[in-house]
């Protein structure tokens, strides 16, 4: 799993820089480059909803929605052997390739229930 934080529906990345000894992170699904930085994990977590908070209320002001939209349509890099055995698969059950993968990334949604930081992800 990877390091993350979550507040109010918004996940922020955790990074830590061993140079600096600094944690950093941003906050990821939204349009805006929005980050934050603290020298404990107790700062960072502040940090990050502080930056939330922030943004919600700037997000309000300029009457925009904070979540990035999602069209429902992106690109998939995978290797050209995956590929080919998912075009395969996808003729044997009799549907398309995009059908294929949508149900695959349902199934993972669905059953992962991905946990973060001992709340659910919906």
């Amino acid at each position: 799993m990877k390091d993350v934080l979550k507040y109010k529906g918004f996940i922020g990345s955790v990074h830590f820089n061993a140079e600096d000894k600094t944690f950093y992170g941003r906050i990821e699904g939204v349009s805006d480059l929005v980050t934050f930085e603290g020298n404990t994990v107790e700062e960072l977590e502040k940090a990050f909803h502080g930056a939330v908070e922030d943004y919600v209320m700037l997000c309000k002001r300029v009457k925009k929605e904070p979540l990035r939209s999602c069209k429902g349509s992106f690109n998939v890099r995978i290797p050209p052997e995956i590929h080919r055995k998912a075009v395969k698969q996808a003729a044997l059950l009799g549907m398309s390739l995009n059908q294929f993968v949508q149900n695959a990334i349902e199934h993972e949604v669905s059953a992962t229930n991905v946990q973060v930081r001992g709340s659910v992800l919906v």
